[in-house]
């Protein structure tokens, strides 16, 4: 390691978002109620611009927080605002939070997103962009995806879909278009210029496993084919597409994972913002693997990772620690943050071999 820096949360986390000037949002994900929302602020030496050797304070420290009634399965800051969307069970209605100003440390609830028919629905993916209007795009099955202007609470697009297949993932390509990821790997793509646009679906991926999807930063006009589209399933095969392009895959490869299949809750695949042809695998056990796809080929064999977090396998005295989630510093090129079952938060940066 070149860094490496570790916080333990109050309770375990599967959610970090990055925020303004480098803040960090996490959130619990109990079933008992009172879970906590907290914005933290990275230790100084993760903010400088260049290394600055020893430095004497190493923690995270509590901005602002509050309490959500519910789990928080997923969060997203809504882009040029002071807004935060959440979603987790027991259905698929969303929560809309202020994070607090200067002169207060309180994260508050302000209003709740509800969708149609959403008791006994899955919990809401959702991803956020401030393209024309602050947007949150969200659903739990193809056919209840929608964007909603966030402020207003305005529907402003409905999936022309029929079809009730559970959704893996979701995310703005731009300003216009928008991509699902259905549970079993299947990729639509919408035209949010469209209110009632039909869906356009793209091949199908293997059969038998679930899937989770990774995509590249939206950008203003990044368009469809700015960066292949990751996914990653629980068997442990990482597909790579290029949209304009998706009959076939781009590149495929299997991830050194040690038990593919034992289950699904927790995947995450992530793109390196900043390092040219890198991804972040985790969701398998305590590890996070960092791959360079530039060399893969469409042949499905096995891939070295170029690093492997093994921190959080090695935390604790119970039962081994599950990495719940990660994300990549927005800057930072080899700066990643990662989570586990047992409240575990690092931020680690890796010397380049």
């Amino acid at each position: 390691y070149r860094d490496l820096h570790t916080f333990e949360l109050q309770a375990p986390t599967r959610v970090i978002e990055w925020a303004r000037d480098s803040r960090v949002c996490v959130a619990g994900y109990g079933q008992s109620g009172g879970n906590e929302i907290l914005q933290l602020i990275p230790p100084p030496a993760l903010q400088a611009k260049e290394t600055q050797g020893l430095c004497p304070e190493r923690d995270f420290k509590v901005e602002c927080g509050g309490f959500s009634k519910r789990p928080v399965y997923s969060l997203k800051y809504v882009p040029d605002t002071s807004l935060l969307v959440t979603s987790g069970p027991p259905d698929s209605s969303l929560q809309v939070w202020q994070v607090s100003a200067e002169d207060s440390d309180v994260i508050k609830s302000v209003s709740t997103i509800a969708t149609e028919n959403a008791t006994g629905q899955p919990w809401a993916k959702i991803a956020t962009i401030s393209a024309r209007a602050p947007w949150v795009l969200h659903g739990s099955t193809l056919d209840s995806v929608q964007i909603t202007e966030v402020e207003l609470r305005k529907n402003v697009y409905t999936a022309g879909s029929q079809d009730s297949e559970e959704l893996a993932g979701l995310a703005f390509l731009d300003g216009s278009t928008a991509l699902l990821c259905c549970a079993r790997g299947r990729l639509c793509v919408a035209d949010v210029r469209q209110p009632q646009g039909a869906l356009q679906a793209l091949p199908a991926a293997p059969c038998g496993d679930r899937w989770c999807l990774g995509t590249a930063c939206a950008a203003q006009g990044s368009g469809l084919g700015a960066q292949p589209v990751a996914r990653l399933s629980s068997g442990g095969l990482l597909t790579l597409t290029d949209l304009r392009k998706a009959s076939e895959p781009l590149a495929s490869a299997t991830a050194r994972v040690p038990s593919p299949g034992s289950g699904a809750e927790f995947l995450c695949v992530s793109w390196a913002p900043a390092l040219q042809g890198c991804l972040a695998v985790s969701g398998f056990d305590g590890t996070v693997h960092v791959y360079d796809t530039q060399s893969w080929d469409s042949s499905g064999r096995e891939a070295e990772p170029v690093f492997v977090h093994k921190g959080h396998a090695f935390e604790g005295s119970g039962d081994p620690a599950l990495v719940t989630v990660h994300t990549w510093h927005p800057q930072k090129p080899r700066t990643v943050l990662s989570a586990a079952s047992d409240g575990s938060l690092h931020v680690w940066d890796w010397v380049q071999p």
